[in-house]
């Protein structure tokens, strides 16, 4: 006579599925570089980008620009920048890749500029020539500082969050969003069973502006 088991044969586990983190992890990325770099530009354009003297009366005068009196184009393109960044998760589709698009031509447009920035010396000759009175005068012992690299360095960092919203901006979630992490739709939810006999069930649903009496 035989003897049957009574140990539980051991199931096959139902596998797990791996829930995506790259969609969240380039988002999070995105928004510290495009926030850091924004930041970056609007605080270095306001630093002395070159100095120079300017020859008055037989003397020379010290003479100096910030970035925003050399050029004004990175601090407008990080703000344009900033606001593409946020705007990205306003949209969908078309409008999400067209927004972050945007987002690194700004950040390319601001490195460009920042870096043609580094060797102007237009503003301080412009300004050698008001204060000697002789239109003709010339910034004398040019030097730059390194802040038009700072600069260009945080547009970098609007450039590299552009490209990672056109490479995982499909992956983010939109405001206003109905969708579960999973990206299907929420199920409505059922409204409570109301038992006539119950004159608490009643009450509650009249409370919530039902009709008790519907489905009788």
């Amino acid at each position: 006579m035989g003897y049957v088991s009574a140990v539980p044969v051991p199931q096959p586990r139902a596998a797990r599925v791996a829930v995506p983190s790259g969609g969240r992890r380039s988002l999070a990325a995105a928004l510290f570089l495009g926030a850091l770099g924004a930041t970056v530009v609007l605080l270095s354009a306001g630093q002395i980008w070159a100095e120079g003297t300017a020859s008055v009366g037989g003397g020379t005068v010290p003479v100096e620009a910030d970035g925003g009196a050399v050029t004004g184009v990175p601090t407008a393109l990080a703000i344009v920048g900033l606001a593409a960044l946020f705007a990205v998760f306003a949209v969908r589709r078309t409008g999400r890749t067209l927004v972050a698009a945007l987002l690194a031509l700004s950040g390319a447009g601001a490195v460009l500029a920042a870096v043609l920035g580094a060797s102007d010396s237009a503003v301080l000759d412009a300004e050698a020539a008001r204060i000697s009175g002789d239109t003709a005068a010339a910034v004398a012992g040019l030097t730059h500082t390194a802040w038009p690299y700072v600069t260009a360095a945080g547009a970098a960092l609007i450039l590299l969050a552009g490209l990672l919203a056109l490479r995982f901006g499909k992956t983010w979630p939109a405001m206003g969003g109905r969708y579960e992490r999973s990206g299907t739709p929420r199920t409505a939810r059922k409204a409570p069973t109301v038992d006539p006999d119950r004159p608490e069930d009643l009450w509650k649903a009249l409370d919530r502006g039902e009709d008790p009496t519907r489905g009788e």
